[in-house]
C-alpha cells in the first residue's frame, strides 16, 4: 500500500490484490483501535472497494459512499496512506469522504440515504455538460430503509440518466436492520432454490428504471472484479442495481461476532466517567414505565447506542425501532401522542436535524406531549462536521410550544425525565454522551426555573447551560475566587422558557453566557435579546458561525473559546 501509485492497482493480479486487501484490513484494525472510528463496516467492504478501484477509473469515475463511514479502504487506495495514521484526529484526514481533502472524494456524506440523489445529480450534470464517466452509489441495506432513497428512485426515469447503485447488504445499520424492506431484501438474498421468487420480487427495482443484478458475494474479490467489469459495460445503456452480500466485520472474528458493538470504536477518555447519559435514559425509562403504561420508546436504528436495549427487552410491545427514518419516527410519536400515549424519541442531535419540519408541524403546532431525548448534543468530537451536535438549541429555540431542558449532570437528567412524565406539552432534553461530574447543588425541577450554583457578591454573573458549560464556568469561578475576584454562577437548565424572574432580579452589570452550541439562536443570543433594552454588558461564549471540524471535545472547546481559560481571561482583562 505504501508504494502504491495511481493506476498501479489496475496492473495487479489476483494474489497481489488479495494481499492489498489483507494489508488494508490489518491497517484499518490497528488504526481504529488507536484513533477510534468505524471498524466493522469498513472491514466488510474491503474486497468491494479494491474491486471498484481495479475496474473503474477514479477519480474520473465518481463514487459516493452512503453515510461515508465505510470509506477507509478507498482512502488508503487514493493516495492518503501516509495520512491515515491521523484519521479522525484534529488536523488529520476525515473519517468520512471530503471533497476538500481529495479529488477521489466526489461528494461529502455523513448521514444516511443521500447517495442515490447525489449520484443522480452528478450523473445529470455529466449528461448536460457532455461528460463521459461512470457514477456509482455504494449504499447499505440499513440506508435502504430511508425515504430519501425512494424519492431518488422515483426521479430516475424523469432525469433520464444512468447510475450504478451497489446495495451492500449485511443485515445491519448500527443496530440490526428492521422493517419490510429488510424482509424484502432477505427474499432476494435467498439461495438458487428460490430463484423464481427472487426474479418476481426484483421487479420493483425494474419498475423504477433499474436493471437488477444480484445476489453476489461482496467479500469474494475475484467474483466482484468479474461482476463489476460486466456491470460497467451495462452502464453504457442503463442504470443498474448490483445487490451484494457482505459480512460486517469480515476478517476479524471478534467483529464478525459483535458487529453492532464494533460498528464504532471509541478511544477511552483520560478523565473518569460517572455514567453515560444514555445509560441513565434506559434505566429511568424502564423504571417509569413500570407504573405508566402510556410510555413508549422510539428510536431510528440506534437502540443500543441510545441506551434503550434494556427497555426494548423488558417492554417489547412499547418499543419501536423504525430504522433510519427520522422523519417517520417523529410523526409516529406525534400521532401516538394524539391517542393518549407518552412517546420518548431518543435520537442523536445531528440526526434530529432531519426531523425539523415534523417537530414544528406535527409535534409542536399540535402541542403534543412528546419528549425528544437529544443525545450527543454539543461537540461530538472526532466524527467531524456532519456529526457535531451544535445546532439543536438554535433550531429548536424559536419553535412555539416547545420547552427545552439542559441538565447539568446525570442526576439532574434523571430528575428531568421524571418531570417529563407529568409534563403535557412538547419537551426536548439535550445532553452529551458522557456524564463526568456530579455537582453538589441539586434542587427540584420546576418548569422554566434555573438554579444558583454560586452566589454572586460581585458585579459579574455567569449563566451556563449543560454539563460541559457548567463545568467550565465553575472551574473559572474557582480560579477567580482564588485570585480574589467574585462572580456568580447560574445553571440555566431551561433554555426555553428563560427564567424571567431570575433574569429580572440580576443586579450585576456584567453577564456572561456559556453554552456547548452555536451562538446564533442559542442561550447567548436569547439572553442578548432579553436585555436588548440596555443596562447590561453581555459576553457570549459559544461557537461561531462555522462548521466545527473533527477533534477531541476538550481541544475543540479550547480552540473555539468555550473554556475556563477564555472565561477567566475575559473577566480579568475586561471586568476586573
Amino acid at each position: 500500500l505504501e508504494n502504491l501509485k495511481e493506476n498501479d492497482i489496475k496492473e495487479m493480479d489476483l494474489p497481489q490484490l488479495s494481499a492489498i486487501c489483507e494489508e488494508a484490513r490489518q491497517l484499518i484494525i490497528s488504526t481504529v483501535y488507536k484513533n477510534g472510528g468505524h471498524l466493522s463496516s469498513n472491514l466488510g467492504t474491503v474486497e468491494l472497494t479494491v474491486a471498484l478501484h481495479k475496474v473503474f477509473d477514479f477519480p474520473r469515475d465518481k463514487v459516493i459512499f452512503d453515510v461515508g463511514h465505510q470509506c477507509y479502504t478507498h482512502k488508503l487506495l487514493s493516495g492518503r496512506i501516509n495520512k491515515f495514521g491521523d484519521i479522525r484526529k484534529k488536523g488529520g484526514i476525515s473519517g468520512f469522504p471530503k471533497r476538500e481533502e481529495s479529488e477521489f472524494d466526489s461528494y461529502n456524506t455523513g448521514h444516511a440515504g443521500t447517495s442515490v440523489s447525489a449520484a443522480l445529480g452528478i450523473a445529470k450534470a455529466r449528461d448536460i455538460s457532455g461528460g463521459n464517466y461512470n457514477v456509482i452509489a455504494v449504499i447499505g441495506d440499513g440506508s435502504f430503509n430511508n425515504g430519501l432513497i425512494y424519492e431518488a428512485f422515483n426521479s430516475l426515469r424523469l432525469l433520464n440518466t444512468r447510475i450504478l447503485v451497489i446495495l451492500n447488504d449485511n443485515g445491519m445499520s448500527i443496530s440490526p436492520t428492521v422493517g419490510s424492506m429488510h424482509e424484502y431484501l432477505e427474499i432476494l438474498s435467498e439461495d438458487d432454490v428460490h430463484k423464481a421468487k427472487r426474479a418476481r420480487h426484483a421487479n420493483i427495482f425494474e419498475r423504477f428504471g433499474f436493471a437488477y443484478d444480484g445476489v453476489y458475494d461482496g467479500n469474494n474479490l475475484a467474483g466482484m472484479i468479474e461482476k463489476l467489469t460486466e456491470v460497467k459495460e451495462k452502464l453504457k445503456t442503463q442504470s443498474v442495481i448490483l445487490h451484494i452480500l457482505t459480512k460486517k466485520g469480515k476478517g476479524y472474528e471478534f467483529c464478525e461476532e459483535n458487529p453492532e458493538a464494533t460498528h464504532g470504536i471509541s478511544v477511552s477518555a483520560s478523565d473518569s466517567i460517572k455514567a453515560e447519559y444514555s445509560e441513565i435514559l434506559g434505566k429511568t425509562l424502564c423504571s417509569m414505565a413500570e407504573n405508566d403504561d402510556r410510555i413508549v420508546a422510539v428510536t431510528a436504528a440506534m437502540t443500543s447506542s441510545l441506551g434503550l436495549g434494556g427497555f426494548f427487552d423488558k417492554y417489547p410491545q412499547r418499543s419501536i425501532d423504525v430504522g433510519i427514518c427520522e422523519e417517520h419516527a417523529t410523526i409516529l410519536c406525534a400521532s401516538m401522542a394524539t391517542q393518549g400515549l407518552k412517546p420518548y424519541y431518543a435520537v442523536y442531535s445531528t440526526f434530529l436535524q432531519r426531523s425539523y419540519d415534523e417537530i414544528v408541524i406535527d409535534i409542536c403546532s399540535q402541542n403534543l406531549p412528546v419528549t425528544l431525548c437529544v443525545d450527543r448534543a454539543g461537540i461530538s468530537g472526532n466524527d467531524g462536521e456532519t456529526h457535531q451536535g451544535v445546532f439543536d438549541l438554535s433550531f429548536l429555540s424559536h419553535i412555539p410550544n416547545l420547552t427545552i431542558a439542559v441538565p447539568k449532570d446525570v442526576n439532574e437528567f434523571e430528575k428531568m425525565l421524571k418531570f417529563s412524565s407529568s409534563f403535557g406539552r412538547p419537551l426536548a432534553i439535550r445532553y452529551p454522551r458522557e456524564g463526568k461530574r456530579i455537582f453538589k447543588v441539586q434542587t427540584d425541577i420546576v418548569h422554566g426555573k434555573w438554579e444558583v450554583l454560586a452566589k454572586c457578591v460581585g458585579k459579574c454573573v455567569i449563566i451556563a447551560c449543560g454539563e460541559r458549560s457548567v463545568t467550565q464556568s465553575l472551574a473559572a469561578w474557582q480560579e477567580l475566587k482564588s485570585k480574589g475576584i467574585e462572580v456568580g454562577v447560574i445553571n440555566a437548565r431551561f433554555v426555553k422558557p428563560l427564567d424571567n424572574e431570575m433574569l429580572d432580579g440580576l443586579n450585576e452589570k456584567y453577564i456572561i453566557t456559556v453554552e456547548d452550541n452555536m451562538l446564533c439562536g442559542g442561550l447567548g443570543s436569547l439572553i442578548d435579546a432579553y436585555f436588548s433594552g440596555g443596562g447590561k454588558t453581555i459576553k457570549n461564549f459559544a461557537y461561531p458561525d462555522v462548521f466545527i471540524p473533527q477533534g477531541g471535545v476538550s481541544e475543540l472547546m479550547e480552540e473555539y473559546g468555550v473554556s475556563c481559560r477564555a472565561i477567566v481571561n475575559y473577566i480579568e482583562n475586561e471586568i476586573r
